[in-house]
């Protein structure tokens, strides 16, 4: 089911900028700001202030058998060959893309599915990304494939530098298995290649001055024909400078091959359009803000607003289901496949070939049942096997030809399993992630903390059975809080290594802005009311507090992005509740984010700090929040050079003004990794274990 999702934008389909401001982004004052200087990315004098902060950084944190110990542990969890090896069903074949010890930069690599039934099936590689980097000299870090349906004969393969957001597509001879030297080839930049057919791609990228929007995304989409240049390539759509992003593809899906172009404005702001054979479009005309999807005959919406069409009120959180033709055709008749309760959301939804999948979040726990349309409407039915706790999640193995799907489950101490379901039937169990810590003597619990506002606010917990509520305990608290995205239970050999088998406590705070509870959850933290967010995860921290699970001196937080710029406020907004904070690839400068890479993308979720919005972002901007005269807990600023997303220059100006006023704060800049902070098992295993051994060696004081 083609869709281009604002989850998926804001998880990472490629966005926008290079790696210093993007030229087309509006300038904003920086001539009072003493450290604008360390936005220059890759200057000679910045690379040596990162590298004399980072070097201090590692002589502190860095040195000790324990960070040694560590760094090791979380590297073989990595590098293990007993993870679990998801697939992607192409053709008659099942892909995985593989990293481990021998293997840095990962193999991308196929078998069959009796071999994937196998405890240890045989694979064949198709490429071998290190031998790929040692032919070429460069530092290729795989962002994926798209394979044409219905040969497969052909891919188009997308490579980073260093793991940045931009990228180049080539194309690829999935029979030889090799790169065409005449195929298709997109150089470096934001956006991607698709599909049309086996001799036309769509092509949306940055063909020169112009043609990106202001958040640094493509603004035009063409339609390319093989053997011609690219300069040559016909206009599909051409977006305004301020939209967001354009894109089209193609739905392959047999006998109901069709042709679309995204518009989005904004996150949760999109507009979509069949593109008929004649090349003119086709509004699909329903509400911007919800998320629309075709499959096979069918129109799904996702309301994210109340809406009210053919002389009914459809509340906001609903999934509705339509005749996509009827619909195109002026038909406003609609079937509720969903509609939220107080307590529960859409987590997602999967389509096989004849029924859809519904995942549904009641008090942030899954509950899986299958819809099936029918003469009569689509009737429900149970989904088997489903368990009755944990994070699950569901997807098509071919959506084209079957009824099965992948089911994996995990929470925060059972080893995550992948199971093969034939829909109506016991789950086929056919992988399970092996134990990367001890999880004996723990336990998970939920509970809800009261916000200033009144409104509840659910976390997990997992602590030792025997935890000694005297307030000694080293938590750690994590977040996140933006973009719709839920926080829910799942398994990490990193935290578990690197905290729970310490003795820590672990804590996640499903504060609002995240999906949790819908739209209106989200909603309820936007803008002018960010700062809900950022109560209702000091509420959680004092809700730990008042149970004397822990006390501030022993409690840390964590968090990046988005969760880097909700930490960034607690460090400055509620400072007297921790003994240490980890801020990872943050926003800190909400004045300057917009002219920032990415960063106009964001102004539907925080607003535009260049009108008077700037009123109400400035008291949510950790830069400017900052006060030399107060005290603030020990603090570790964590970042990439190779970040094109959040630019690297917000934790940079935050950890130098801090370390100008004599506070306690180490920083570490990864040179490689992207927005995820790491480009290889070994970096990641190092990330890790700085933060970890920083907030132990703070909270077990």
């Amino acid at each position: 089911m083609p869709r281009l999702t604002h989850a998926c934008l804001a998880a990472g389909l490629a966005v926008a900028g290079a790696l210093s401001a993007p030229a087309h982004a509006k300038e904003a004052d920086v001539s009072n700001d003493p450290y604008a200087w360390l936005e220059d990315v890759e200057g000679q004098k910045q690379l040596d202030w990162v590298k004399g902060v980072n070097a201090k950084a590692e002589a502190e944190i860095a040195s000790t058998p324990a960070f040694k110990q560590l760094e090791a542990d979380i590297r073989a969890i990595l590098d293990s060959d007993a993870k679990i090896p998801g697939v992607q069903k192409i053709g008659d074949y099942y892909y995985n893309f593989w990293k481990d010890q021998q293997h840095e930069r990962g193999l991308w690599r196929r078998t069959t599915l009796a071999e994937y039934r196998k405890a240890q099936p045989q694979w064949e590689t198709v490429l071998d990304l290190d031998a790929l980097n040692k032919a070429e000299g460069k530092n290729w870090v795989w962002h994926g494939a798209d394979c044409r349906k219905p040969d497969y004969a052909r891919c188009l393969i997308a490579l980073s530098r260093g793991g940045a957001d931009a990228d180049e597509t080539r194309e690829f001879d999935l029979t030889n298995k090799k790169f065409l030297a005449d195929g298709f080839y997109r150089p470096e930049a934001k956006g991607a290649l698709g599909w049309k057919d086996a001799d036309t791609v769509y092509v949306y990228t940055d063909f020169g001055a112009g043609s990106m929007t202001s958040s640094g995304y493509p603004r035009i989409v063409k339609e390319w024909k093989r053997g011609t240049p690219l300069d040559s390539a016909k206009v599909v759509y051409e977006g305004k400078p301020d939209d967001m992003y354009i894109a089209a593809y193609h739905d392959d899906t047999p006998g109901f091959q069709r042709d679309f172009v995204s518009r989005t404005l904004a996150f949760y702001n999109d507009e979509l359009y069949l593109r008929r054979a004649d090349g003119t479009l086709a509004k699909v005309d329903a509400p911007n803000s919800a998320n629309k999807g075709v499959f096979r005959e069918w129109l799904t919406l996702e309301l994210r607003e109340p809406w009210t069409v053919g002389g009914k009120t459809y509340a906001a959180g609903s999934l509705l289901a339509a005749k996509f033709d009827d619909f195109m055709a002026g038909k406003r008749t609609f079937d509720v496949l969903f509609e939220p309760t107080p307590t529960t959301s859409l987590a997602g939804m999967s389509v096989t070939r004849n029924h859809v999948v519904l995942n549904v979040l009641d008090d942030v726990k899954n509950k899986l049942s299958i819809l099936t349309p029918s003469a009569t409407g689509w009737k429900t039915s149970a989904f088997t096997g489903a368990p009755g706790f944990g994070t699950i999640s569901v997807s098509a193995v071919d959506s084209d030809d079957s009824d099965a799907v992948w089911m994996t489950v995990t929470d925060y101490l059972t080893p995550t399993t992948l199971s093969l379901v034939e829909l109506g039937q016991q789950p086929e169990q056919l992988k399970s992630m092996p134990a990367f810590f001890d999880a004996s003597g723990k336990k998970i619990e939920q509970h809800f903390a009261t916000s200033k506002d009144g409104t509840k606010i659910p976390y997990f917990l997992v602590r030792p059975d025997n935890l000694k509520y005297d307030g000694s305990t080293p938590t750690l608290l994590y977040g996140y809080g933006g973009f719709e995205i839920s926080m829910t239970p799942g398994y990490s050999g990193g935290v578990g290594k690197g905290w729970l088998e310490k003795g820590g406590v672990y804590a996640v705070a499903n504060i609002r802005g995240g999906g949790e509870y819908g739209p209106r959850w989200h909603q309820a933290a936007l803008k002018a009311n960010r700062h809900k967010a950022y109560e209702d995860f000091a509420a959680v921290a004092q809700d730990l507090i008042a149970r004397k699970i822990t006390s501030p001196k022993h409690l840390g937080i964590q968090g990046g992005s988005n969760g880097g710029l909700l930490t960034g406020n607690m460090l400055t907004q509620y400072p007297e509740l921790f003994g240490a904070v980890v801020v990872q690839v943050p926003l800190l400068d909400m004045k300057r984010y917009s002219h920032l890479l990415a960063g106009a993308s964001w102004m539907a979720e925080y607003g535009n700090p260049d009108t008077s919005d700037w009123e109400f972002i400035k008291t949510f901007s950790p830069y400017h929040l900052f006060d030399a005269r107060k005290d603030y807990p020990p603090t570790l600023f964590m970042t990439s050079t190779r970040d094109d997303r959040v630019h690297p220059g917000h934790a940079r100006k935050m950890a130098a003004m801090m370390l100008d006023a004599g506070k306690d704060v180490r920083y570490y800049e990864n040179i490689e990794g992207g927005h995820g902070g790491a480009a290889n098992n070994a970096q990641a295993a190092h990330m890790s274990a700085l933060a970890y051994t920083f907030l132990w060696q703070q909270l077990s004081k």
